[in-house]
């Protein structure tokens, strides 16, 4: 049976937004806000007014490769989510901001390249415009007004960079510090960091616009409103690949859920219409673990109460994604139930069974099949027979269906022929997918080489044709093409 996984990019795009905002410990309105200030300062400034339609999809977009950084940011700061949040605020009394900032100086290039690339491939692969990819791509780059002529970046930067860049300086520093001390520090960087017009636009009508974001929710019907995008449709497994980047050891890991959330619903006799919202539920199940720190994720033993009640939380981020993302609303209400159990033991609703749609049950059920069979910071895979007598006792005990279960345990993991073929159609060895699918999940090349019985020289070569063959420069976009190309 085939599934219609086709959306509207313009739906896409919220998805990507809801997700970056949440990875930024933002509020989950912040890139809705600072595509509507941008198109308000592009309006303003007239000899710009034809980069608003450009400068409030790059806005949308400006957060859509911080899922890929996550890993090195964890590493760096340790909690990556309210780290980013500090940084963004730019408190320059709080030690914590000062800890941040620190951290970042040495690291800021390495961790600004993953996210732009990827950020610019995602772009790319939506299908919007090339300025709109180039902005991407060019995100963090500064007006550089004190640097002299021969020192300045030799690529032309768009205006829709410096444009989101102020609007979000703004959106995020009025609300951490005020507006008057927003205008002060935006003020600060005139001619410096932002063009003098581009400010002077800012500190001019500045109360305004927030006056009026703050006075009602009708803005939002006039971001992106003539993006010329309504024709576009990109698959949905876009978005899962996105979220999964934020923990290599998930990779793939959401295609897998839907495979056989779907093969699961057909066994059990739904009829296509459940298969399907079975397979989207499935990919969109992870949109709320952008709002949880890897250092949560990754921790090797028990959690502590606050850690737990944050993972019992991500599903409700989920859910409420469903309010803002309009056709995917559906699929993301059913995606969150996955952390429910019909016992009512579960998160974060506690619900029970009658209270759960049948593809929630579905998925819910798909989802603990794939992870009990999958490796994680805190315990080893379990072999087949292991996670079917395991499965079958949380049906026994009541948490799931039994007939759902049934029909998982006896799924032979079909579907993976497709990712040979895209290996071949790449010319990539069978080696060097090995290879790369454990560079991928975050092993390192001494990990690697010792699990495949080579040297980490042999692993470093095999990665470098990966990447070269990829025309990628960094593991997460590497890893992003994989997806989309079933190698992973």
């Amino acid at each position: 049976m085939h599934i219609d996984t086709n959306i509207k990019v313009l739906d896409a795009i919220r998805a990507l937004a809801f997700i970056g905002d949440l990875s930024m410990g933002q509020p989950t309105d912040h890139s809705l806000r600072t595509a509507w200030l941008s198109g308000q300062i592009a309006l303003a400034a007239t000899q710009l007014e034809g980069t608003c339609e450009t400068a409030q999809q790059v806005a949308m977009l400006r957060w859509s490769g911080c899922t890929a950084n996550a890993p090195e940011f964890a590493d760096l700061i340790g909690d990556d989510v309210a780290g980013r949040a500090i940084m963004l605020a730019r408190q320059p009394d709080d030690p914590a901001f000062t800890y941040v900032a620190t951290r970042m100086q040495t690291a800021a290039p390495s961790l600004m390249q993953i996210h732009c690339e990827v950020s610019g491939d995602i772009a790319k692969l939506l299908g919007v415009s090339k300025e709109v990819e180039f902005s991407l791509r060019n995100i963090f780059e500064h007006f550089s007004g004190d640097t002299p002529e021969n020192e300045r970046p030799k690529r032309a930067i768009p205006d829709s960079v410096f444009i989101v860049s102020l609007a979000s300086d703004l959106e995020i520093l009025s609300r951490a510090q005020g507006i008057e001390r927003a205008k002060t520090v935006i003020a600060s960087k005139s001619g410096i960091a932002y063009p003098q017009e581009l400010v002077a636009i800012v500190i001019q009508y500045a109360d305004q616009w927030l006056a009026c974001l703050g006075a009602n929710e009708d803005w939002q019907n006039s971001v992106m409103a003539d993006a010329g995008l309504a024709a576009l449709l990109v698959p949905l497994e876009l978005i899962a690949d996105v979220i999964d980047l934020k923990l290599p050891w998930m990779a793939g890991n959401s295609r897998r859920v839907a495979l056989a959330a779907r093969m699961s619903a057909q066994s059990i006799g739904l009829d296509s219409s459940a298969q399907e919202r079975c397979y989207r539920s499935a990919l969109l199940y992870g949109i709320g673990r952008a709002s949880v720190a890897n250092t949560i994720w990754n921790t090797p033993g028990p959690l502590p109460g606050s850690a737990r009640e944050q993972v019992r939380l991500a599903p409700y981020w989920t859910a409420r994604a469903a309010r803002q993302i309009g056709s995917l609303a559906e699929d993301a209400e059913i995606a969150s139930y996955a952390g429910e159990r019909l016992d009512g033991s579960g998160y974060f609703r506690g619900c029970q069974g009658a209270a759960m749609p049948i593809e929630g049950k579905v998925v819910a059920a798909a989802t603990a099949w794939v992870a009990l069979q999958s490796q994680r910071p805190w315990r080893s895979a379990y072999s087949r027979p292991e996670a079917i007598l395991l499965l079958h006792k949380d049906a026994d005990a009541g948490r799931f269906e039994r007939n759902v279960v049934h029909a998982l345990c006896g799924l032979n993991g079909e579907g993976s022929s497709e990712i040979s073929a895209a290996g071949v159609d790449l010319q990539l060895t069978a080696r060097e997918i090995d290879v790369f699918r454990g560079i991928s999940r975050g092993q390192t090349n001494k990990e690697v080489a010792r699990e495949l019985g080579i040297s980490p020289s042999t692993v470093r070569t095999h990665v470098e044709k990966v990447f070269r063959k990829l025309e990628c420069t960094t593991r997460a976009a590497a890893t992003l093409k994989a997806l989309t190309l079933r190698l992973l």
